[in-house]
């Protein structure tokens, strides 16, 4: 399946699979408090597929799948008979009417809960928190080749991926963290990373790298994959030699070996390279010679480039048993909400950039996609964090959105009586007017991700 294809598939399973539950969520709650529901719709638009049950509900899948809506018998849209009137909705006391509209973030937030309760019981495949390569803040900080990050602040890492998530919120905020970690010696001790040294200026997307921590499983063999023509290393070097050595100094990694050749260059002269050919091992003299890159821009060079095989296998699995599972689920549920609303908040207060935090169609169908090629577990992990995010934005206080509608009820609730009519329809226009800000910027930054726009 083409990514493009995948994308649109994953976009529509997801959607309907988060959008379902949380019209779910006001369906059920609505009969419970007996209010009469006409329609079950997944999807706008005309419907591709219609039933109707026992009780009249008509349940439908329509044409356009990116959301859904339950319509319910409401005076306040279209006349009511006078035998069915104790069934609408806005007959209703303010509190029914407020569990009914919070139902929905309520359902997606126990889809969350259980859709990372299945991932931790299937088990997340990722890499251990070992670091392979250290510089700039992380260098500064002590940080060394092999060591394993146990935590970082409070959070324990047990793979790679939770370091990141536990080291963005920190880097965004430029804020210092602890990590605790066991050192190559099998030592545990603490060490501080001085996030607050990272640039003022520094794109919020460019945290991460320049922090100058590269994992243990991206760091690429010491193995030529290329020669170019010409260059220092022609007919001296050869693909599919592995490089052990630059003048005395052990290598490891592709990674290890630029910062060492730009000693070499600048120290001038030739020096020696030391390889396994052939099941022999080689001490060639190779002298740098000043190198363009596709930018114009000179560095000492030989002349090679790495061979890029496979990425190595995950040697990490995130896993609990089935009770065990229960409280990890809602404790990354609790941490994750913490993160959705500290972003929602850098937002707000220009901390973080807009571009970076409200993603549309097409970034959530690319998301989608590439954690389902991963496996299950990764797939529900992208799906309980959609689930959640859904969650959160529809408890923000916008009219149109459950948020805004409960924040009316929280005003009837003080005031004694409903909103006026007029002051609730102003409201649908202030709600319409941010949405469509909100779906304007989504857009907009969905454009600027297109791989063809970026530079």
């Amino acid at each position: 399946m083409s990514n493009v294809l995948g994308s649109v598939w994953w976009l529509i399973v997801s959607l309907g699979l988060l959008v379902t539950f949380h019209e779910f969520g006001h369906y059920w709650v609505a009969r419970r408090a007996g209010v009469k529901v006409l329609r079950f719709s997944i999807g706008f638009g005309k419907p591709l597929w219609s039933r109707r049950n026992r009780d009249g509900t008509e349940f439908a899948i329509a044409a356009i799948p990116l959301g859904g809506y339950v319509k319910m018998l409401d005076e306040r849209e279209a006349p009511v008979p006078a035998e069915a009137a104790s069934q609408a909705f806005n007959r209703k006391p303010v509190g029914a009417r407020m569990a009914i509209v919070a139902a929905g973030p309520a359902a997606n937030l126990l889809l969350c809960v259980a859709l990372l309760w299945a991932m931790f019981v299937i088990g997340r495949a990722d890499y251990q928190p070992v670091i392979g390569q250290v510089r700039a803040v992380a260098a500064e900080a002590g940080l060394q080749r092999g060591d394993r990050i146990l935590a970082v602040g409070e959070r324990e890492t047990p793979t790679w991926n939770e370091v990141q998530l536990a080291l963005l919120p920190a880097a965004l905020d430029r804020r210092d963290v602890d990590l605790r970690i066991v050192d190559a010696g099998g030592r545990e001790v603490e060490r501080r990373l001085p996030l607050s040294a990272l640039g003022a200026d520094l794109d919020d997307r460019a945290l991460l790298p320049a922090i100058g921590l590269v994992p243990r499983h991206q760091l690429v063999p010491a193995v030529i994959g290329r020669v170019l023509p010409d260059s220092p290393a022609w007919g001296i070097l050869a693909e599919d030699d592995r490089i052990t050595a630059v003048d005395g100094t052990p290598v490891s990694s592709f990674e290890e070996i630029a910062p060492l050749v730009r000693a070499l260059g600048e120290r001038g002269g030739a020096g020696m390279v030391e390889v396994e050919r052939d099941g022999q091992r080689l001490a060639l003299e190779v002298a740098p010679r000043a190198l363009k890159d596709a930018g114009g821009r000179e560095y000492w060079g030989l002349g090679i480039e790495s061979a890029r095989g496979e990425p190595p296998a995950r040697d990490a699995v995130q896993r609990y048993g089935p009770l065990e599972a229960v409280p990890a689920a809602l404790r990354e549920t609790g941490h994750l909400t913490g993160q959705l609303f500290g972003m929602i908040g850098r937002a707000f207060t220009g901390r973080i950039a807009l571009e970076n935090t409200v993603a549309g169609p097409i970034t959530i169908a690319r998301a989608t996609n590439a954690y389902a090629q991963q496996g299950a577990a990764w797939y529900l992990t992208i799906l309980a964090l959609l689930s959640l995010s859904l969650a959160v934005i529809n408890l923000l206080p916008i009219p149109l959105l459950d948020g805004g509608h409960l924040m009316y009820y929280l005003i009837e609730l003080v005031k004694g009586s409903p909103l006026s009519e007029r002051a609730m329809a102003a409201g649908q226009y202030v709600g319409l007017f941010l949405l469509a800000c909100l779906m304007g910027l989504a857009f907009h930054n969905d454009i600027l991700s297109l791989p063809m726009l970026q530079r």
